[in-house]
C-alpha cells in the first residue's frame, strides 16, 4: 500500500521482493505499471541485492516475521532488514530517508515479564533492524522515521499465523479503544493488559505514514503508538464502532418496518387456518 501512496505522489519507486512479482491483491491496479518489480532475496549476496537495490534516495522497510523459532524471527526481523539498510547505505553513501516499521515501546516492555521466551528473537531482531536503519543515514535522527505500531489490522480476513484482523472489525475495536475511559485505564495497567487496551493501527495509516516520511524535506521522527501513526500519516479517525451501529440500527428499524407488515398477515394466515379445522 506505501507503494501506491508513493506512486502517487510522484515518486520513482522499485519494490524488492523474493518473488519481484505484483501482489495478488494489486493485479487490476493501474499504478502497479509505473514500479519497478524486482526479485531479490535480502539475505542473498551483497552483489546481488545491491544491484535490486540501484540507488535510492529513501528506503522503506516493512520487512518482518512472526513464529515461535528464535531463530527465524532474528533472521527475518533483524538480519534480513540489516542486509537491505547495508546495502541501500553502500549504494547511495548519501541516502536521504529511511523509514522502518518496527515495534511500540509498550510492547516491546513486554519482552522481560510477559511473552515467551523465544519472542526474544523478534524482539532483539527489531533492535538490530532499529540500528541498521539509523547507521543507513549515518546517525542522523532527522532523517529516519520509526513506525512504531501495536497491532495493524486490515484487509478482508482474519488470521492466527500471521496474527491477522480484518478492517470492518479492527475499525470498531479502534475507535472504541481510542475513547478517554480505555486510555485512562491502559495508562493504568501493566504490560500486556496495557497493550491490549492501546487502540489498533489501520495497515493504511501505517502505511502512509511510511510514504509521507518518505516524501518528507522536513525533519523526520519517531512514531510510537497509534496516536501519533495517525497524526502523522493524516488518516481520518476511525468510524468502525459508529459504521457497525448504524447498520445496525438501519437493520434495526428495517425489521421493525417488516414485522409491522408481515407479523399481522401471518397472525391472519394462522387464524384463517385455525377456523378451516374448526369447520
Amino acid at each position: 500500500m506505501t507503494i501506491s501512496l508513493l506512486v502517487e505522489k510522484g515518486a520513482s519507486v522499485t519494490s524488492i521482493s523474493k518473488t519481484g512479482t505484483i501482489p495478488t491483491w494489486a493485479n487490476n491496479e493501474n499504478w502497479t505499471a509505473n514500479v519497478n518489480w524486482k526479485s531479490a532475496d535480502l539475505l542473498s549476496s551483497q552483489e546481488t541485492l545491491d544491484s535490486a537495490v540501484g540507488t535510492p534516495d529513501a528506503v522503506v522497510s516493512c520487512v518482518g516475521v512472526v513464529g515461535t523459532d528464535a531463530d527465524e524471527l532474528l533472521k527475518g526481523n533483524g538480519n534480513a532488514n540489516v542486509a537491505a539498510f547495508n546495502s541501500a547505505k553502500r549504494c547511495n553513501p548519501n541516502l536521504q530517508r529511511v523509514a522502518y516499521v518496527s515495534i511500540s515501546s509498550e510492547v516491546d516492555a513486554c519482552k522481560e515479564n510477559w511473552l515467551p521466551e523465544f519472542f526474544n528473537g523478534y524482539f532483539e531482531g527489531k533492535i538490530m533492524a532499529e540500528e541498521a536503519a539509523l547507521n543507513a543515514v549515518d546517525g542522523d535522527t532527522k532523517k529516519l522515521c520509526l513506525v512504531k505500531p501495536t497491532f495493524i489490522y486490515g484487509g478482508d480476513s482474519f488470521g492466527l499465523l500471521p496474527p491477522r484482523v480484518n478492517y470492518e472489525y479492527g475499525s470498531g475495536v479502534e475507535e472504541l479503544l481510542m475513547n478517554p475511559v480505555f486510555k485512562f485505564l491502559a495508562d493504568k495497567t501493566p504490560g500486556l493488559i496495557k497493550v491490549a487496551l492501546r487502540p489498533p493501527v489501520c495497515v493504511d495509516s501505517v502505511a502512509a505514514a511510511c510514504a509521507v516520511a518518505a516524501m518528507s524535506e522536513s525533519a523526520l521522527s519517531t512514531l510510537d503508538g497509534t496516536d501519533e501513526i495517525n497524526a502523522y500519516s493524516g488518516q481520518p479517525p476511525s468510524t468502525g464502532l459508529t459504521d457497525a451501529l448504524t447498520f445496525a440500527k438501519e437493520k434495526g428499524i428495517e425489521f421493525i418496518d417488516w414485522a409491522k407488515v408481515e407479523v399481522p398477515k401471518a397472525i391472519d394466515t394462522i387464524k384463517e387456518k385455525a377456523d378451516e379445522l374448526q369447520k
